[in-house]
């Protein structure tokens, strides 16, 4: 019973590899792991600046001290007390904000305005289809009820 399963359990997963999914899904991972260093980058070259003009430039510099005495290593980390470290959080939240702002107005919204300009395009083609269809329709049911008219009159004149 249990080599019976086996087959189908190994066809289940090639038909899951095999899906395109998978691979877009692996793409959209490399991918997003190169494009986390050019966020890195953009956080460390330009916003830590930005920030460094009315602070310091480390955001993880930024902590709280809840229940003293805090003291703090040279590495950061908390020898003693209890800190928040309110500043590593801002910083990750300016990241994803960062990167969230990027991936959409650098890929989502223009492929959204292709994708529209396409469909556009397609819907006037086929609009301009339907009308051809249309128009023949019309042409078709004229002829129809000619003949029809014809067939009429000439049997009442028998």
């Amino acid at each position: 019973m249990g080599e019976k399963r086996d087959p189908g359990v190994w066809a289940g997963f090639k038909a899951f590899l095999m899906r395109g999914n998978v691979i877009d899904l692996a793409v959209a991972v490399v991918i997003g792991a190169a494009f986390t260093n050019i966020v890195n980058s953009v956080v460390r070259g330009v916003i830590n600046p930005l920030v460094g003009a009315i602070g310091t430039k480390n955001l993880d510099s930024y902590r709280s001290c809840l229940k003293g005495p805090c003291e703090v290593a040279a590495d950061g980390t908390v020898t003693s007390g209890v800190t928040i470290l309110w500043g590593s959080v801002l910083g990750a939240t300016l990241s994803f904000v960062i990167t969230a702002a990027v991936v959409y107005f650098l890929m989502v919204l223009p492929m959204a305005k292709y994708l529209a300009r396409v469909e556009a395009q397609r819907k006037a083609k086929e609009g301009a289809h339907e009308v051809i269809e249309v128009t023949e329709l019309e042409v078709l049911k004229e002829i129809r009820d000619a003949l029809v008219a014809q067939r009429g009159s000439g049997q009442s004149e028998r």
